[in-house]
């Protein structure tokens, strides 16, 4: 990172929103993401800038307590008409943080139009199972909060088999040896649905804990 006056912006102006989403795309998540997609810049020497890499982390779910289905297209928009970025950045280089942005779910059926894209993709990414099962547990408590904490984990283990499985839909753009270690252990806890539904029970009553 680069820019210290963009970064003093972000830090300032734009991370406090993010506590309107939830505990699954809160600014821990959005830090989280960051690091990693430096992480990935250097384990695969990638040519970027990173003012650019670091504004589509930031800003990538900004609008998902807007509208979660459709948060890539809200939080690209959000950041598109934030009118103080024009002072860091070219119209080109906009509509690439734009587009970056739009592309990162990994649900999306085509892959990142550019090199941006891919990398807050990819890092967007759980890369451990604890956080994994954190992630996921809230995010279903989020769309059915009357729902059971049983109907919870086993509704995780339907999205995530379904994400992250031999099959799954997500993709992975670079070299990268921390997600390579999750996916191999989330595959065998997601191999056994029982064992899974008691790991995150366990993971679920220990965070709460420590919150009250």
């Amino acid at each position: 990172m680069n820019n210290r006056d963009l970064k003093k912006y972000i830090e300032n102006e734009i991370f406090p929103l993010y506590s309107a989403n939830d505990e699954a795309h809160n600014l821990s998540h959005i830090m989280d993401v960051i690091n990693r997609s430096f992480k990935l810049i250097n384990e695969n020497n990638l040519e970027v800038r990173p003012d650019m890499v670091y504004t589509v982390a930031s800003y990538h779910d900004i609008g998902h307590h807007i509208d979660a289905k459709n948060h890539e297209n809200i939080s690209a928009k959000i950041m598109y008409e934030d009118e103080k970025l024009k002072q860091f950045f070219s119209d080109e280089e906009l509509l690439i943080i734009k587009e970056a942005i739009e592309d990162h779910r990994a649900s999306a059926n085509a892959s990142p139009r550019s090199i941006y894209g891919k990398i807050v993709s990819s890092a967007d990414r759980n890369n451990t199972v604890n956080q994994c099962l954190v992630r996921s547990y809230f995010y279903g408590r989020k769309l059915d909060p009357n729902a059971s904490d049983q109907e919870l984990y086993e509704r995780a283990h339907g999205v995530l088999t379904k994400k992250f499985g031999i099959d799954g839909y997500a993709k992975h753009y670079f070299k990268d040896s921390e997600y390579e270690l999750f996916l191999k252990e989330l595959r065998t806890l997601l191999a056994d649905k029982d064992k899974f539904c008691q790991q995150q029970d366990t993971v679920i009553k220990e965070l709460l804990q420590k919150k009250k």
